[in-house]
């Protein structure tokens, strides 16, 4: 799956990734490969980020909303901590 994280000021990160987790309004919940498509707002909280097994990446976000359709995910924050 390909993952962006953009804020108004910056792409924050751009890459393949195998599992996102995001801080829903409604609670935190995860993207895998195939996932239906989605749209949501987001709370401030913690983007978890995996490549692979072993790699993992955490991002703190000011909010903001996701999309995800067809292996693209697309994470549009209002800023990063």
């Amino acid at each position: 799956m390909n993952l962006e994280i953009l804020t108004p000021d910056k792409k924050v990160f751009e890459g393949e990734v195998t599992a996102v987790t995001v801080p829903g309004t409604l609670g935190s919940f995860q993207i895998l490969k195939d996932h239906a498509a989605i749209i949501s707002t987001l709370e401030d909280g913690e983007v978890i980020i995996k490549a692979n097994k072993a790699d993992e990446q955490r991002f703190f976000i000011k909010g903001g909303v996701v999309e995800a359709i067809h292996n693209k995910i697309v994470v549009l924050a209002e800023g990063i901590a």
